[in-house]
């Protein structure tokens, strides 16, 4: 069975499965979301609208990305800055302090787990090498794990900056790893599909309907080393 196909599948022997986290393996992007959706509603611009100041937020933040990485931090940094656009003036102490309040959300020492994953790892932990890879803010992202309750599933925990094609080659080397015998799993076209595809790893796209929007992109339908799956659970059935 080719690797793209979702059919009844056949367990594959040994292989090395690196797993995101953000999205993938508990909820993350929903909770930047339900701040979006207040951050919309408190600024209530007549003239933008919702759309209108999402569509800034959305390009603020794709260059605070670039320039800063990813994570709580710079998001809020982003809500401010896209204050100060709309107002055309610098945000006020009481703006900064509404602002300041929504580092709340960030900040639980839980994380939704999404579901199945506990179980689903906990099998193929037997069976397979499980690795982690998550980008983002490393103390953010180290809180996170912990809170997970996961981390003695796998071998080890990769914290990055970004995700391309060249981060996958340094795990490649770092783990002495053969691409053949490799699936990143992840809900990310754009970070976890697609670079390590470009770096000769197999892939599984499991998609998540909360996705950030710049982590969209266009997967190739006939990449055959991509397996497409509906439901964390699903891999149970391939691995």
């Amino acid at each position: 069975m080719g690797a793209g196909d979702g059919g009844s599948g056949t367990r594959r022997a040994r292989q090395v499965l690196v797993f995101d986290a953000d999205d993938t393996l508990w909820e993350n992007n929903v909770i930047f979301e339900r701040v979006i959706e207040e951050f919309l509603t408190w600024l209530d611009h007549p003239e933008l609208g919702r759309d209108g100041v999402r569509a800034l937020l959305d390009e603020i933040e794709a260059a605070n990305a670039a320039v800063h990485g990813y994570g709580s931090k710079v998001f809020l940094r982003s809500l401010g800055e896209c204050v100060r656009r709309v107002r055309r003036r610098e945000a006020s102490a009481q703006e900064l302090a509404r602002i300041a309040d929504w580092a709340r959300a960030f900040e639980a020492d839980e994380v939704e787990l999404i579901p199945g994953v506990a179980e689903t790892l906990a099998e193929l932990a037997g069976r397979h090498r499980l690795l982690m890879l998550t980008k983002g803010d490393a103390e953010e992202q180290r809180r996170k794990v912990a809170a997970s309750r996961l981390a003695h599933h796998f071998r080890g925990v990769h914290i990055v900056p970004e995700k391309n094609a060249g981060t996958y080659e340094e795990l490649v080397r770092a783990r002495t790893l053969t691409p053949s015998a490799t699936w990143m799993i992840g809900n990310s076209p754009k970070s976890d599909i697609l670079p390590a595809r470009a770096a000769g790893l197999n892939a599984v796209f499991i998609p998540n309907d909360n996705t950030w929007v710049l982590e969209h992109d266009v997967l190739d339908p006939a990449d055959g080393q991509v397996l497409r799956l509906e439901k964390f659970t699903e891999l149970l059935r391939h691995f």
